[in-house]
């Protein structure tokens, strides 16, 4: 916790590379690629009491809240909101626990802080859930930068007595955050903060999804894209799984001789080219013509 009790402000950037952010409705919490804005600073406040526990509050003087609001109905998800209660119950209060060199933020009931990926309704929304897929596992895990420190008070300065708490629940002991990470060390004075993150380095895929036979109704339209800076085939399948929220794909491009799709298999334009795919079901008919043709995808 060391971490968080030098921070006055923070950022959270997600797995997908998106900050955490407040929108501007004062209600909606989503991810963005743009850490510059005040929407994506989070000022850190302990619960009176307690050093483990702590409240995040948006650039909108509201908190980060987990909500029981379904995300979606039938799925388990709930909705992370800004609020500004009357009075300060648990539904505001984060346990941040080391996992590596990030973080992961538990709700007082033993949910996640959750960054989605995947398509719409899916991208950029932000939930508390506890994750049972695998390869949704590290959507639970934030980096943490620090934009502001906290200034140590004089010791004749008298703090006023703590605000009463409304909801206070007995727990063991939390794990312990101790010492600072290369992600952590990045620490940013209010007067020395620019604001801008430095611009990624890597290509551009765009990428869609086909139907069982392979065809795409809105090929022509830009499509879902993400910045990749990785070198091998292997390596994009797996990011784009992880974008697409689909496991069971075979990765394809087109043929620039005759528009078919086939199998990505070999190597990456060079250069940092960008690219375009097409993701196949493997239980699709086109992917199942791919082993008749003695293609193993």
């Amino acid at each position: 916790m060391d971490l968080f009790l030098n921070a006055k402000s923070v950022r959270l950037r997600s797995h997908h590379d998106k900050y955490l952010v407040a929108d501007e409705d004062e209600e909606s919490v989503t991810q963005d690629r743009n850490g510059s804005s005040k929407a994506a600073r989070w000022t850190v406040e302990f619960v009176p009491g307690s050093q483990t526990i702590i409240r995040l509050k948006s650039s909108y003087n509201r908190y980060l809240t987990a909500s029981n609001q379904p995300f979606l109905l039938g799925m388990t998800g709930r909705k992370v909101i800004q609020t500004l209660p009357r009075r300060l119950d648990s539904s505001v209060e984060w346990e941040p626990i080391r996992e590596g060199c990030e973080v992961k933020l538990k709700t007082r009931y033993g949910n996640f802080l959750r960054a989605n990926g995947g398509l719409p309704p899916w991208r950029n929304s932000v939930t508390h859930d506890i994750p049972h897929r695998t390869a949704t596992q590290d959507w639970v895990l934030w980096d943490v930068d620090i934009v502001e420190i906290q200034e140590k008070p004089s010791a004749n300065i008298q703090h006023p007595p703590p605000i009463p708490h409304s909801d206070s629940l007995d727990f063991d002991s939390p794990s312990s955050i101790s010492g600072k990470s290369a992600h952590f060390s990045r620490q940013e004075s209010s007067d020395s903060y620019v604001g801008s993150p430095p611009k990624s380095e890597g290509r551009t895929i765009y990428f869609h999804v086909a139907d069982d036979s392979g065809e795409v109704d809105d090929e022509a339209i830009e499509g879902y894209s993400f910045s990749f800076k990785g070198n091998g085939v292997d390596e994009l399948a797996h990011k784009l799984k992880e974008e697409s929220g689909l496991e069971d794909v075979v990765v394809c491009t087109r043929s620039p001789l005759n528009g078919k799709l086939f199998p990505l298999r070999l190597q990456l334009p060079p250069n940092n080219a960008d690219m375009h795919v097409v993701l196949v079901p493997s239980a699709s008919k086109v992917a199942r013509d791919f082993v008749k043709l003695g293609i193993n995808p």
